[in-house]
C-alpha cells in the first residue's frame, strides 16, 4: 500500500556519517567555479545539486533542480522565493532542521512537499550537509531528488 501522506523521513545526522550520505563522503567532486554547473561525486548523478552560501542566502542549483521546482535555469533566485514554493508543514520542518544543522554541524534528509511552477505538486527528497570553514558553517549543499513516486496524492 503506498502512503498518502510522507513518512517521517526526516533526521538529522553527524558529519563523521557523511560518506553513508554521499559517495566517498563527498557532495562535489571539486568545488564548482563561478557559473558552472557543479559535477556530482561517484553515483549520484541522478540527483540536482544545490549549495546556499549563509553569508547572503544566495543560491546555487543545477539545472536538474530548477526543473524540479519548474522554474527556468536563467532565473536569479531568491531563497525566500524558492521556499515559499514548500509546503507549509515542510517549510517548517525543513526550516528546524536546517537551523539544527547549522547550529551544531550536522547534515539532514527530508521528504519536502512543493509546488512548483507550472507543474503538479511533488515530494523531493533533500539532503544536506555543512560546509566549514575555520570551525564556521559557511554553506550548505546536498542534493535534491524527486521521490513523488514513494506517495500517492489524494
Amino acid at each position: 500500500m503506498t502512503p498518502t501522506e510522507p513518512l517521517p523521513l526526516y533526521h538529522s545526522w553527524p558529519l563523521v556519517d557523511l560518506g553513508q550520505r554521499f559517495d566517498l563522503g563527498r557532495v562535489i567532486e571539486d568545488e564548482p567555479a563561478a557559473n558552472t554547473a557543479p559535477v556530482p561525486a561517484g553515483g549520484a548523478r541522478h540527483a540536482g545539486y544545490w549549495a546556499c552560501e549563509l553569508a547572503d542566502n544566495r543560491l546555487h542549483w543545477s539545472p536538474a533542480v530548477y526543473d524540479l521546482f519548474g522554474l527556468p535555469a536563467d532565473l536569479p533566485l531568491a531563497r525566500t522565493t524558492t521556499v515559499a514554493l514548500y509546503g507549509e508543514g515542510s517549510r517548517a520542518a525543513m526550516e528546524r532542521l536546517r537551523t539544527h544543522a547549522i547550529r551544531h554541524r550536522r547534515g539532514f534528509t527530508i521528504d519536502i512537499d512543493i509546488r512548483p511552477h507550472g507543474a503538479r505538486p511533488r515530494w523531493v527528497r533533500l539532503v544536506a550537509a555543512p560546509v566549514c570553514e575555520d570551525g564556521r558553517v559557511v554553506r550548505l549543499h546536498g542534493y535534491k531528488t524527486d521521490v513523488s513516486g514513494l506517495y500517492r496524492r489524494r
